[in-house]
């Protein structure tokens, strides 16, 4: 089966553990992602309908534009993909438009220029809620008009809601199945720089999580499949779960000398 790729560049992005997500994750009527992201699992699943969250504002503006008016939005975020644009000058200028913009239609196509022209596709922000990832320098950013019509075609059977994961969780539906791809824990504690957005996931929540997760299996028969690091706190974690080792494929590292592969964990919580 062709495998679709999300229009957006994701740090943690889960198209390269497809395969395993999809042969861990429960059947049912509605998959709920409380930490939608990039929404890989979303675009390559056969469910009737989805509840996609996420903390981040930005990224569910631009998902209910892109379902809702991709034609025109695809013509007019093409025009900030030129050569003129792939510059360090018109970079800075758009990121602090984008900053100030409060329009949400002018800043969903910022928020995809950006992502396509910033270094490594992070989404970050700084303590003032303001986009602070600084210049890509890659030769041709690629535009990704067939993702955006794929993306718009799957997602009318989505509801996108920008919320916290507990918030998301707690209106679960029966005959739902959830998948939670949190930020990962940290692999040491001089590791964490997990922190995609302004708040990052702390450890608290992380455990916070895993408890709404046997709860919900348990008290409401809604199985939830939880991906994370494979580390001696996660399995503490999940322990009421059933625990699926997968072999990394990509490596983590800040340093490109130091790289080495982590094995990475699917907890599923009840589906059997």
């Amino acid at each position: 089966m062709k495998k679709n790729r999300a229009f957006l560049k994701w740090a943690g992005g889960k198209y390269p553990l497809l395969e395993d997500i999809q042969r861990h994750l429960p059947e049912g009527d509605c998959l709920i992602e409380p930490f939608v992201g990039a929404g890989s699992v979303f675009l390559n699943t056969p469910f009737s309908s989805y509840i996609l969250a996420d903390i981040n504002s930005d990224l569910i503006n631009l998902y209910n534009i892109v379902k809702t008016r991709v034609n025109e939005f695809t013509a007019d975020a093409r025009e900030l993909f030129t050569s003129e644009s792939n510059e360090a000058g018109f970079y800075y200028a758009r990121r602090a438009e984008f900053n100030r913009c409060d329009d949400p239609y002018r800043r969903g196509q910022l928020f995809l220029y950006l992502n396509r022209h910033c270094y490594n596709g992070l989404c970050r922000y700084n303590l003032s809620g303001e986009f602070n990832v600084p210049f890509g320098r890659y030769r041709k950013p690629y535009f990704p008009e067939d993702e955006l019509y794929w993306f718009s075609e799957r997602s009318q059977n989505a509801t996108f809601v920008c919320e916290s994961y507990d918030v998301t969780l707690s209106r679960a539906p029966q005959g739902a199945v959830v998948y939670c791809d949190p930020p990962y824990a940290p692999l040491s504690a001089t590791a964490n720089f997990t922190a995609y957005h302004t708040n990052s996931f702390s450890l608290q929540q992380q455990q916070h999580l895993a408890l709404l997760a046997e709860k919900l299996a348990l008290e409401n028969r809604i199985p939830v499949l939880i991906s994370n690091h494979d580390t001696p706190l996660t399995r503490e974690w999940y322990q009421a779960a059933k625990l699926h080792k997968i072999k990394a494929r990509r490596s983590i590292s800040r340093s490109g000398s130091g790289r080495h592969q982590v094995d990475e964990l699917l907890a599923l919580f009840g589906g059997g």
